[in-house]
């Protein structure tokens, strides 16, 4: 998604597209939540994918930095990955206990930061925002 920086010298676009590669793409498009390395390549595995967990940390390392993939870091520290529908800049609204992933815009949220930028002096500024809770249905359960 977005723009294509670089890997060390080389533009993670340019990069070979392995039968891993793909794999670990097809996984992502086909969820709508935010997955550890761990869970995504256990997903693999069960799908008959052979792919090593050291190729599955650097597939997504290099998506992330390509802008490719979203990340979040959970409440316990773990980084999750995920293909976000949007190019534009949004926020995610995340379920602690599934993953269930919104992506949101947040006007109020942007204003907010370019007023707090521009009092203090600040330029050139970037900020994230996730907002983690329980998703109604997730909620609903005892």
């Amino acid at each position: 998604m977005g723009n294509r920086r670089g890997v060390g010298r080389i533009a993670v676009s340019e990069l070979r597209n392995t039968r891993q590669r793909t794999a670990v793409m097809d996984a992502l498009n086909a969820s709508n939540r935010f997955q550890s390395a761990q869970e995504l390549h256990a997903s693999l595995a069960d799908a008959g994918t052979r792919v090593g967990l050291t190729t599955v940390y650097r597939t997504l390392g290099a998506l992330a930095v390509a802008g490719d993939i979203d990340t979040v870091v959970s409440a316990d520290g773990q980084v999750l990955y995920r293909r976000c529908d949007v190019e534009r800049h949004h926020h995610h609204l995340v379920c602690r206990v599934c993953r269930r992933t919104v992506e949101v815009d947040g006007p109020a949220v942007e204003a907010w930061a370019d007023q707090v930028a521009d009092e203090h002096g600040f330029v050139d500024v970037s900020h994230t925002v996730e907002v983690f809770g329980r998703c109604r249905s997730c909620a609903a359960k005892p």
